[in-house]
């Protein structure tokens, strides 16, 4: 018997008839590959199959047939109004789209509000690394990790890096607001329209020859590529935290990963993939983030894109060289060679001897009266000045692409 081609399947009834299929129809070495046990997670349990054969079985079928049918535009234009979390769902949307977002915007049974509180004191105190390193280390990872940057590179949003990069800093931003989860908050719209994105990216993608030509799967941005971009943020930033000794009291480290725990759910991720602990998110990243890191034609081109933007500053504090050099300094020499950014002796030699003592002298000032206020409202405005500058200005408006990228 001959066996079953993935693209066939694709081809014979489209992504959404492959969804339930792929997971019986991969091969089974492809399958045993994942090792990573669901009792680690959040939920304690789970059938334990390998997350790069699972999707997004609500959200998908739903967007498909949104783009097949027309609506995208619509539901698109109807929910640039959806800005908070506790906001009604603006009328006229359709009766599909409501019913799932009223389901998809319910935090999971298992927050703790007491550690999302914590999380807003961490958030407070250490928003200036988290800021650099949501977008030097993180950022900048994402065009080494091949299945990411080659989606991003031939779907729409790699036609503006600098609109595609606004939409992921407003995540960056939302999930790091005292109020983030909160109705008055923005992070579960934020991570909902997300959710939607996601799904039209893996609709369409599919279509794009260009794509097809070099991409290893049939179906792009799996749950596994999911836990893949979810582990290029908190858990890289806490290794870096970590590396640069940053003292962390155990109470706001476990508050910053629920936070993100509380992320990945709320971007659809299935809780029994979702680290319980950031012993489990390590030995996961060392499974599924790790060894994937290598260097693309897609991912060096975008990499070069996000180094240039700093042009666009007239005080040249981003410039190309100093942005290379923090992603040097953040992501060690071989990322950066694989990127092809040149070594500048001035800010490789500054970043390596004086952001150690940075950081020793920005917490010794911790303590003091009003610090960690003080910290966060110029922190606050760092962030809010990047928004501004990526944004031109104009909203974000996280959205269902229509189409792919054109050549």
């Amino acid at each position: 018997m001959e066996p079953v081609s993935r693209r066939k399947m694709l081809k014979a009834g489209g992504a959404l008839g492959a969804l339930g299929a792929l997971s019986v129809a991969a091969p089974a070495q492809a399958r045993s590959a994942w090792t990573w046990s669901p009792q680690g997670s959040v939920a304690g349990a789970g059938a334990g199959v390998d997350p790069r054969w699972v999707w997004d079985e609500e959200a998908d079928p739903l967007v498909a047939s949104l783009l097949d049918r027309g609506d995208a535009p619509l539901v698109n234009q109807l929910l640039r109004t959806w800005t908070k979390n506790g906001q009604p769902l603006p009328a006229g949307l359709p009766a599909d789209v409501r019913q799932f977002i009223e389901r998809a915007r319910v935090l999971p049974s298992w927050v703790d509000q007491g550690k999302l509180a914590t999380a807003v004191r961490f958030n407070e105190k250490r928003g200036l690394y988290l800021g650099v390193l949501y977008g030097l280390a993180s950022g900048m990872m994402s065009t080494v990790i091949p299945k990411e940057a080659r989606a991003v590179y031939y779907s729409k949003g790699g036609a503006d890096m600098k609109d595609r990069i606004s939409k992921t800093a407003k995540l960056g931003y939302d999930i790091g607001t005292a109020n983030a989860y909160q109705p008055d908050g923005s992070m579960i719209v934020t991570a909902v329209k997300t959710r939607l994105a996601h799904a039209g990216v893996r609709h369409l993608l599919p279509q794009s020859p260009d794509w097809a030509e070099v991409a290893p799967e049939d179906i792009p941005i799996s749950q596994r590529d999911l836990m893949v971009t979810w582990h290029s943020l908190p858990t890289t930033v806490m290794r870096k935290l970590t590396d640069w000794r940053v003292p962390i009291p155990a109470a706001e480290s476990a508050a910053f990963l629920h936070l993100w725990q509380v992320a990945a759910h709320m971007l659809g991720i299935k809780d029994e993939y979702i680290p319980a602990s950031w012993s489990e998110a390590n030995a996961q990243a060392a499974e599924v983030l790790d060894p994937v890191l290598a260097p693309t034609r897609e991912g060096n081109a975008l990499a070069d894109i996000l180094l240039g933007l700093g042009k666009e500053i007239d005080a040249g504090l981003l410039s190309k060289p100093i942005l290379g050099s923090f992603t040097r300094f953040m992501l060690g020499n071989q990322i950066a060679n694989w990127l092809q950014i040149p070594r500048d002796l001035l800010w490789d030699t500054l970043l390596r001897t004086s952001w150690g003592p940075f950081i020793a002298v920005r917490e010794a000032l911790l303590p003091f009266p009003l610090a960690p206020e003080c910290y966060w409202l110029f922190d606050e405005f760092l962030r809010k000045l990047a928004l501004l500058f990526l944004s031109e200005g104009q909203s974000i408006n996280i959205e269902i692409p229509l189409g792919n990228r054109e050549f």
